[in-house]
C-alpha cells in the first residue's frame, strides 16, 4: 500500500512540475490580445486627494520632476489616489477603446477623462458598486466616456485603491466580451475546483471512520481553498451575483483562513514526536496569527487603505518562515507525514511568494501567473489527501494492533498463568454463554493431599503436578468440554453431550496416570476427588455459577470423606410446586415457579433426583 502511495506521489510531483512549467511559459509569453486591447497604461502616478484631473492633464510625462512614472517601477497603492495614463498611440486604428477592465479589487471610485487634441475633456465617474464582475476571470469592467479619433489620451483617477494589481493589470478594450479571461484560463479554474471537490468527500469519509481532528481541519482547508479559487479566480460569478467589494474581500480572506488552518492542520497531523513542544506551540500560534492578522487586512477597510495592501502580504512572511522551519524539523526527525507535506506545500509556497512579490509591487507580471497558484492549490490538496490516506492506514494499523493487544491482555487476564486454562474470572464471565450452548454438566476436581506434595517435594514439583493435571484435562478438550483452574489444586470441567458421567470418570482416572508419567521426583501418587452436577435445560435459569459450584463442592467433599480418589454426582430434575400443578389442571397460570430440591441422600457413583 505504501509503495502504491509513493508511486502516486511521484506521478503527481512529475505532473505538477510539467503543468507549472507549461503555465509559467505561457505566462511569460502572455501578451494582451491585439484585436481587443486599447493598450496598457504608459504612465502611472500617486497623489493626494487635492490633485485634480485638470492638473494631471497638464503635467507633462517627459520631465525629470514629473509626477508621472512612465515605466514598470514604483507602483504603489498606499496613496489616496492612483493615476493611470493611456496614450492613443497604443490604440489599434479604428478600434477605439470603449471599456476599462482590471483585476477585481476594492476602491472608492474610478473617474475617466478623455482628453482631445483641442483640450476638450469628457469625464465619467463610477463608484465601487457600479463595477460589474465578469462570470469568468477575476476582472471587472466599466464603460469609458466617448473616445474619438481626436482623443490623445485617457486619464484614469482611482480613489482609495487597495491593490497594486488593480493598477498594473488595467487594460482598455473596444469589445466588452473580450475583457474576461480566455476559455483555457477559465477551464483551468474549473479543473482545479473539480480537483478540490473529491478530497472533500474523502475527508468526510475518513472522518466517519477515523474521528481525528486533523481530518476536519483538512476539510476546512479544502473549503477555504475552494472559496479562494471561486472568488480570486472570479468563477463564483458563474453561479451567483456578488458585489465587487464582496468578491474583493472574500478572495484574500479565504486564503488567509486556509493558510491559518493549514498551520493548525500541520500541528495536528504530524506524528507524535515529529515536533518539539516549542515548535508545536509556535506552529499553532502561527495558524492563529495567519487567520487574524492577514485576515484583518483582507477586509480592506477604507481607513486602512494606505497600509492594508502591503501589510496583508508582509504579515504572511513569518507564517511562511515558521511553517518551513516546522516542516524541516519534522523531516529531520524522520516524520513520514512531513515528507508528504513538504512535497505538497513546496509548489504552493513558491507560487505564493510570486504572488506576494507582485502584490507589493516588487515586479509586474501578467495575471496568468495566478494560474500557477491555483494549480498548485489543487495539487496540494490532492497530495495532502494521499498523505491523510497514508496516515489513516497507519493509525488504523496502530489502533488494530492496540485492540489486538488489549484483547490478548484480556484473554491473558482470563487465563491461568501456570496451566494456560481458563481461570475463575474467565469461566464466570462466560458461564451463561456456556450454559446456553448446552454445557449443563459441572464437575469440580480437587487433587488429593496436594498440600503434602508441596510440603514434601517442594512447590516446583507441585507446580509440575498441576501442569500435568491440566494437560490431562486439555488432552481431552474438544468442543464438548471446557476446563478451568479455579485456584490452588482445584479445577472445573464443563461438559455437554452424552455419557458425561463416564467422561468425567475417565478424566479422573487419567489425572494420576498423567502426573506419574510426567513429573519426575514425585514419590507418591496424586489422585483426584470429583463432585459432579448435571443440570437439566429447564433449570439453567435457576442455577448460576455460585450455586452449581456450592453443590459440586459439597459432593466433592463427600467424595473425600468417603476415602478420596472417587466421584460423587447428582442429576438434578425440575419439578413444579403442588399449587402450580393444581393450577395447570384448572387451566390457570397461578402458582410459584418450579424449583430444584434434593429429595434423597447422595453417595458415591449414584444418581440422585432433585425435585
Amino acid at each position: 500500500m505504501r509503495m502504491g502511495i509513493a508511486r502516486a506521489l511521484h506521478l503527481f510531483a512529475v505532473l505538477a512540475g510539467l503543468l507549472l512549467s507549461l503555465i509559467g511559459q505561457r505566462a511569460l509569453a502572455h501578451e494582451p490580445l491585439s484585436d481587443a486591447n486599447g493598450g496598457v497604461a504608459q504612465c502611472h502616478a500617486a497623489t493626494g486627494l487635492d490633485v485634480s484631473m485638470a492638473q494631471m492633464a497638464l503635467v507633462p510625462d517627459t520631465s525629470s520632476d514629473s509626477l508621472w512614472v512612465c515605466s514598470d517601477d514604483e507602483w504603489t497603492a498606499s496613496h489616496p489616489v492612483a493615476w493611470l495614463k493611456f496614450d492613443s498611440s497604443s490604440w489599434d486604428g479604428d478600434k477605439l477603446p470603449r471599456y476599462f477592465y482590471s483585476r477585481i479589487a476594492r476602491h472608492q471610485s474610478i473617474t475617466f477623462t478623455a482628453v482631445d487634441r483641442d483640450g476638450a475633456m469628457r469625464t465619467r465617474t463610477w463608484q465601487e458598486h457600479d463595477a460589474r464582475a465578469f462570470a469568468g476571470g477575476p476582472v471587472f469592467q466599466l464603460a469609458l466616456p466617448q473616445v474619438t479619433g481626436q482623443t490623445t489620451a485617457l486619464l484614469v483617477r482611482i480613489e482609495r485603491p487597495h491593490s497594486i494589481p488593480l493598477l498594473t493589470e488595467a487594460r482598455l478594450t473596444y469589445l466588452s466580451e473580450k475583457a474576461d479571461w480566455s476559455q483555457i484560463e477559465v477551464l483551468t479554474l474549473a479543473f482545479v475546483l473539480g480537483m478540490l471537490v473529491l478530497p472533500l468527500f474523502f475527508d468526510i469519509s475518513f472522518f466517519l471512520v477515523l474521528r481525528e481532528r486533523f481530518v476536519l481541519l483538512h476539510a476546512v482547508m479544502v473549503v477555504a481553498m475552494m472559496g479562494y479559487v471561486l472568488f480570486a479566480g472570479g468563477l463564483v460569478s458563474v453561479f451567483a451575483t456578488f458585489s465587487l467589494a464582496t468578491i474583493a474581500v472574500a478572495a484574500p480572506l479565504t486564503w488567509a483562513i486556509g493558510v491559518g488552518v493549514s498551520a493548525l492542520f500541520l500541528a495536528e497531523f504530524l506524528e507524535d514526536g515529529a515536533q518539539s513542544e516549542i515548535m508545536r506551540k509556535l506552529t499553532i500560534a502561527t495558524g492563529i496569527w495567519a487567520i487574524c492578522m492577514p485576515g484583518f487586512f483582507a477586509l480592506q477597510l477604507h481607513v486602512t487603505q494606505p497600509v492594508d495592501d502591503a501589510m496583508y502580504f508582509y504579515t504572511f512572511v513569518p507564517v511562511i518562515l515558521i511553517i518551513t522551519a516546522a516542516i524541516a524539523e519534522a523531516v529531520g526527525r524522520g516524520s513520514r507525514s512531513a515528507r508528504f507535506i513538504a512535497m505538497a506545500w513546496t509548489p504552493i509556497m513558491l507560487a505564493s511568494i510570486d504572488r506576494m512579490a507582485r502584490g507589493i509591487g516588487a515586479y509586474v507580471g501578467p495575471s496568468t501567473l495566478d494560474q500557477t497558484l491555483y494549480l498548485a492549490t489543487g495539487l496540494e490538496v490532492i497530495v495532502i489527501s494521499l498523505a491523510i490516506a497514508d496516515r489513516f492506514l497507519a493509525i488504523r494499523r496502530e489502533r488494530d494492533a492496540a485492540v489486538t493487544e488489549a484483547r490478548m491482555m484480556e484473554r491473558l487476564s482470563e487465563r491461568d498463568a501456570l496451566t494456560g486454562l481458563l481461570n475463575r474470572r474467565g469461566l464466570e464471565a462466560q458461564f451463561e454463554e456456556f450454559l446456553a450452548r448446552g454445557f449443563d454438566t459441572f464437575a469440580l476436581i480437587d487433587l488429593d493431599r496436594f498440600k503434602q506434595v508441596n510440603d514434601t517435594f517442594g512447590h516446583q514439583i507441585g507446580d509440575a503436578a498441576l501442569v500435568a493435571c491440566a494437560r490431562a484435562l486439555r488432552n481431552n478438550y474438544d468442543r464438548d468440554l471446557v476446563a478451568a483452574r479455579l485456584g490452588g489444586e482445584e479445577f472445573v470441567v464443563l461438559l455437554r453431550g452424552e455419557q458425561t458421567v463416564q467422561r468425567v470418570e475417565a478424566l479422573r482416572v487419567a489425572i494420576p496416570l498423567r502426573i506419574a508419567s510426567e513429573v519426575e521426583g514425585l514419590g507418591m501418587p496424586v489422585t483426584a476427588s470429583v463432585g459432579m452436577v448435571e443440570v437439566p435445560r429447564s433449570g439453567h435459569a435457576m442455577m448460576d455459577f455460585d450455586q452449581l459450584y456450592a453443590r459440586a463442592d459439597e459432593l466433592m467433599y463427600e467424595a473425600k470423606e468417603c476415602g478420596r480418589n472417587r466421584m460423587m454426582y447428582e442429576r438434578l430434575t425440575v419439578f413444579p410446586r403442588p399449587n402450580e400443578e393444581r393450577a395447570r389442571h384448572r387451566g390457570g397460570s397461578r402458582g410459584d415457579a418450579p424449583e430444584l430440591e434434593t429429595t434423597s441422600p447422595r453417595r458415591a457413583n449414584r444418581s440422585s433426583r432433585v425435585a
